[in-house]
């Protein structure tokens, strides 16, 4: 598929299939909003660094406009009983069923994906939209017992009204659907802005969900801005009139968004970055440690929050259990996601090629040793693409500086441990707290790797890999990660605002801890 003429066919039966063209409004305010006089953003395909299509992007002066729309469509939605939403949101998820494929391969083409992993991200919004239908039946408050007579004390949740969503490329749409089907259903009205590294992907994915909008007469309730500067997410940052902001990036964008919203005394969703750990003991099936190893450190190409960056092995298996990594490292098929067989695509752009490189600088000038990779590289007919070698590193101190930072590539630090403790330390050391394994069949290391003095991350996996979740547990991390939550089990309630509601059904007035106050 490197043929030029092969990636060319596969884009017009996507495009075809989307109702995408190669220029293409990048805000939805209500409308699609004409791109006539408005700056634009070229988007090429990390793969082989073909244009794909021309971005009209959003400006400054449109935001006030758009949020103003998106609340005007919450005074109608949020009126609608919470089983109807769901109703909507299940007409949703039957409507991506539809384009699983084709919507898929996008994903590929604008963010180097495999295809499986493409699909397997539009499956992902297509679970959520499962979830969220069950969700708008269970939007449970808690009845308190009054300590007052005659008096009935209960929590009941209402939407903010108007959120935003601010995601990132590695994963253009899922994360996207975490925060709006939840939000959706519980009465919100969410305003996305996009990585315009994953631009075409958010246009499609709105354009589906608003002919499930008209369909069912309602009012516009997903709205899109598409930049490029960051200034509609720095205004998004800023407005009151957004009670809830959920981003997800870099932890060093998140640090300014948190305090943007902080100083408006706003709340946030913070999914920021990761450095992940799996643990191996000698008590591990080395086959399940060495595949989850392997896939969490090179799926999707190392560009997950969740992927392996660390790898803390005992020192009794360096000589078994490193040479089979590095044999697997050395055999895993780097190319163009649309050829047959290919594991490890490209990275997002030439940037991430730059830091990739750099990292590794870093690394060896600092004591580590390149056990393989450390290229970049030309591949035939792919020459414009944005392709590496996954690398393994080893000799590094665990705190050293670069060990402690996140790398958006596939470079895995090589750890050595002599005890538990000592791995936990090491696992622990870093500022980052989302995902962690352990692989081990030992009930003791693993039921200490889960208690409070083991994994300190919001993800702790037995016997699997850091990378991925299901959609039903509760995602996010601790520390630099940033503490929130999104998707499944009671994430919902970030999206809600608690009421206390206190009722008087009696015909006196006694007060709550016996105080007394007599006006007569």
């Amino acid at each position: 598929m490197a043929n030029s003429s092969d990636f060319q066919a596969v884009k017009d039966r996507v495009f075809a299939d989307l109702g995408l063209y190669e220029q293409v409004s990048g805000l939805y305010d209500g409308q699609w909003v004409a791109g006539e006089g408005r700056r634009r953003i070229a988007v090429h395909s990390p793969i082989n660094g073909e244009w794909l299509a021309d971005v009209a992007a959003a400006a400054d002066e449109d935001y006030d406009r758009m949020v103003e729309r998106a609340w005007a469509s919450f005074e109608e939605w949020s009126r609608v009983p919470a089983p109807k939403r769901g109703e909507v949101v299940r007409a949703i998820g039957d409507r991506l069923r539809e384009y699983v494929e084709s919507l898929g391969l996008l994903v590929t083409l604008e963010v180097g994906k495999t295809p499986v992993e493409g699909r397997g991200e539009v499956q992902e919004m297509i679970d959520i939209a499962d979830f969220a239908v069950g969700l708008s039946r269970q939007l449970y408050g808690t009845t308190i017992a009054s300590e007052r007579p005659s008096h009935r004390l209960y929590e009941q949740w209402h939407p903010h009204g108007v959120v935003g969503v601010i995601t990132a490329f590695n994963f253009p749409c899922a994360v996207w659907s975490w925060n709006a089907f939840i939000a959706g259903v519980i009465g919100n009205v969410v305003v996305w802005k996009p990585s315009p590294n994953s631009a075409l992907t958010a246009i499609a994915t709105i354009n589906i969900v608003n002919d499930v909008l008209d369909e069912h007469g309602l009012p516009p309730l997903f709205f899109l801005a598409v930049d490029e500067a960051g200034e509609i997410g720095r205004r998004m940052s800023s407005d009151r009139s957004l009670p809830l902001l959920s981003f997800t990036g870099s932890v060093r964008t998140g640090r300014e968004v948190a305090a943007k919203v902080g100083e408006r005394l706003g709340r946030s969703i913070l999914e920021l970055g990761g450095n992940n750990a799996a643990i191996v003991t000698p008590d591990a099936d080395m086959e399940i440690a060495l595949r989850g190893v392997a896939f969490g450190a090179l799926a999707t190409a190392a560009q997950r929050c969740t992927t392996t960056r660390r790898l803390i092995l005992h020192e009794s298996l360096i000589d078994s259990f490193l040479p089979r990594l590095a044999d697997a490292y050395r055999s895993v098929r780097v190319g163009s996601p649309l050829e047959p067989g290919v594991l490890v695509g490209p990275l997002i752009n030439r940037s991430a090629v730059d830091s990739y490189s750099s990292a590794i600088g870093r690394a060896e000038s600092t004591g580590g040793k390149v056990l393989v990779g450390n290229a970049v590289l030309e591949l035939p007919g792919l020459e414009n693409g944005n392709y590496v070698a996954p690398t393994l590193i080893e000799g590094l101190a665990p705190d050293s500086e670069i060990v402690c930072e996140e790398t958006f590539a596939p470079i895995l630090y090589v750890l050595r441990y002599s005890d538990l403790k000592e791995a936990f330390a090491i696992h622990n050391c870093v500022p980052q707290g989302l995902s962690s394994a352990i692989f081990s069949n030992n009930l003791r290391e693993v039921e200490g790797f889960l208690s409070v003095v083991g994994s300190d991350c919001g993800q702790a996996s037995v016997n699997t890999g850091t990378a991925g979740a299901e959609i039903g547990g509760a995602f996010g991390g601790e520390k630099e990660t940033g503490g929130g939550r999104e998707s499944g089990s009671d994430a919902w309630k970030a999206y809600a605002r608690r009421q206390t509601v206190t009722v008087n059904y009696g015909a006196e007035l006694p007060l709550a801890q016996g105080v007394t106050f007599d006006v007569g």
